[in-house]
């Protein structure tokens, strides 16, 4: 969900922009399924590295509307480097296009502390290392995310975070997840702002390989 400055509707009240920066999601994830989020290749099962993400396509906070997902190109550039398998994690249920009612539902999920059916899951007993990824939704990982780890068992696994904002930063997404998943080792977090996903593309591989290589 981009969105937040969430990255978020900066006009509408500096609240709500505040709010939505975390959402670096809300871009209009709408259900396109981005093509090669399923799986990349089969050196990813090799190197038992899996790239979990939660991405949005369509209208975003500070890029406008997209094809790709912030998230889900920092994930590609990931996959890409690592040869981990590509997973999307996905709701069974579309969010809404227009960008101010996604902030909306993803504030009230949250609020809920629901946990979102996903469309599909994945076995993560095969992968040794699972880089996670995600859009900051209001100051927190999209619920959809929490789902997921809780779905499976990430004991003894080293979950790497990595995330998308507007100005929101890390958001404490390595402490979250830790909480989640207790028997994980949780790593640092890889943050980058969406428009520079987005928009300056070229610099992905040297911040994505420095980040690899820093743990």
């Amino acid at each position: 969900m981009k969105f937040m400055k969430c990255s978020c509707l900066r006009n509408a009240a500096g609240a709500a922009a505040v709010i939505l920066a975390s959402f670096s999601f809300c871009s209009p994830v709408l259900a396109a399924v981005q093509s090669d989020s399923v799986a990349a290749g089969t050196e990813g099962s090799q190197n038992r590295v899996l790239v979990a993400y939660f991405s949005r396509t369509g209208e975003n906070y500070a890029v406008g509307s997209i094809s790709s997902g912030n998230t889900y190109l920092v994930a590609k550039e990931i996959a890409e480097q690592t040869g981990g398998r590509l997973f999307e994690i996905r709701t069974a249920y579309s969010y809404p296009a227009d960008y101010g009612e996604c902030v909306k539902k993803a504030r009230e999920e949250k609020e809920a502390n629901t946990r979102p059916e996903l469309a599909e899951n994945i076995d993560v007993s095969p992968y040794d290392v699972i880089y996670l990824g995600a859009p900051v939704w209001h100051g927190d990982l999209p619920m959809a995310v929490y789902t997921f780890l809780e779905s499976g068992d990430f004991s003894g696994k080293t979950v790497r975070p990595f995330n998308t904002h507007e100005g929101s930063g890390s958001s404490g997404f390595d402490v979250k997840i830790g909480k989640a998943v207790p028997g994980a080792s949780v790593t640092g977090v890889l943050s980058i702002q969406g428009k520079e996903a987005q928009n300056e593309t070229h610099k992905l591989p040297f911040k994505v390989r420095n980040w690899i290589k820093s743990e």
